[in-house]
């Protein structure tokens, strides 16, 4: 295959020939082994360098029959919830494995503490409630905080430190809660913190001076501090010197073990979603293209962020000659991935590559209008390609009710 656009998204696919490409189904997801392998070895380095540890967040990448090429480099997996615990601890067993939930049940605890090593609590109720027995299976406990500090900008959605945000606890929070608690304190075995969204580390230096100015006398009696995730380390241009010297400030200034759980960091450029032109058509001024892909089903948060994906040997609108909207199939009017501008008209049964598309893809999709869920394939380092998992009408009508007997 020939491919003229070098952007970051688009580096592992000098390695897809013509044949292994036209194999493919559309639309169909495909993860690029040599690309996480090389998020890996950033990572890795990080650790080596640091002596931090690096989770993977699995809400953001949790394709785990790639979990091997992943392994060698990480330290273990973060979990949202119970299953997310499980898959860590039945793919990856000899991994540390650590969840956070912004509220846990009663009823799936007990369960959870046969996955988790570390479990940390969104509240001082939550910890009031289940810290004792985690503590007495042996989990290291945490507590989120919420240093009340905002680093994002034009996208409250995504912003943890938001006025009003139920994710973590204030300062303000937990001086309430230990004056009529004052046994919690003796829970905690560690800090949390997550306040980025794609970031770049001056804004994990921003958010480290607020976490110190609100909670500093609570770090020495810590044994770890976890920096969340957000963090953008296998950027290209990414400040990884800023991000290493913030790592070893803290663990020379307070003695703690430093944790960081990126999910996209992980497997950034590291997948595509391949997909076929249905039918091409013009309104007034704009032309437009119909896909057999969904923005609304298929993609990371292309309609809520914005967000608009890269899409290979594409560019902006207006910049090549010819400008297309494209969209998928659905009922949704908004189901529109964006603008984009080509060297020639598309037509029907044109094949297209969207970049970037391992991450909040396969782990996020759904099946709205009865979308099909796209098969998962991987790329090997060899150029090869293979067939993951692929998925048909009844896994669509299995999640809608039970056949009758």
């Amino acid at each position: 295959m020939r491919v003229r656009d070098s952007r970051p998204p688009f580096a592992g696919l000098a390695n897809l020939s013509e044949e292994q490409l036209h194999r493919l189904p559309t639309p169909c997801y495909l993860l690029d082994e040599a690309q996480l392998r090389r998020n890996g070895e950033i990572l890795l380095g990080v650790q080596q360098r640091t002596g931090c540890r690096i989770l993977l967040a699995q809400k953001a990448f949790s394709n785990f029959n790639v979990y091997p090429v992943l392994a060698p480099y990480l330290a273990g997996t973060e979990a949202s919830g119970l299953y997310e615990s499980r898959l860590g601890r039945e793919e990856l067993p000899e991994k540390e494995n650590h969840v956070f939930c912004a509220a846990y049940r009663a009823d799936e605890f007990k369960e959870l503490l046969q996955y988790a090593d570390h479990i940390v609590f969104n509240s001082p109720s939550q910890l009031a409630k289940f810290g004792p027995a985690a503590k007495a299976a042996g989990k290291s406990i945490g507590l989120r905080i919420n240093p009340e500090c905002s680093t994002q900008e034009g996208h409250e959605i995504y912003d943890p430190c938001a006025p009003g945000s139920r994710l973590g606890t204030t300062r303000a929070q937990w001086d309430a809660a230990v004056a009529e608690h004052p046994e919690l304190p003796a829970l905690l075995d560690g800090l949390h913190f997550h306040t980025l969204c794609e970031q770049d580390a001056d804004a994990l230096a921003v958010t480290l001076a607020a976490v110190e100015e609100k909670f500093a006398d609570l770090l020495p009696r810590m044994k770890w501090l976890n920096f969340g995730g957000g963090h953008h380390i296998t950027r290209p241009g990414y400040a990884l010197a800023t991000l290493e010297s913030c790592i070893l400030s803290v663990r020379q200034k307070y003695g703690v073990q430093v944790y960081l759980e990126p999910g996209e960091a992980w497997a950034l450029n590291a997948g595509y979603l391949v997909t076929t032109v249905l039918d091409t058509l013009r309104n007034g001024d704009t032309s437009l293209a119909i896909l057999d892909m969904s923005a609304a089903c298929h993609t990371p948060d292309v309609i809520e962020m914005p967000y608009r994906p890269p899409l290979l040997d594409a560019g902006e609108a207006g910049e090549k000659a010819h400008t297309v909207r494209l969209g998928g199939p659905t009922c949704l009017a908004g189901d529109i991935i964006g603008d984009y501008s080509f060297d020639a008209p598309l037509a029907e049964g044109d094949k297209l590559i969207f970049g970037d598309m391992a991450i909040y893809t396969t782990c996020k999709n759904n099946t709205f209008n009865g979308m099909p869920l796209p098969p998962i394939w991987a790329l090997a380092e060899d150029g090869t390609c293979r067939e993951l998992v692929k998925f048909g009408y009844s896994d669509f009508k299995i999640r809608l009710g039970r056949a009758a007997d």
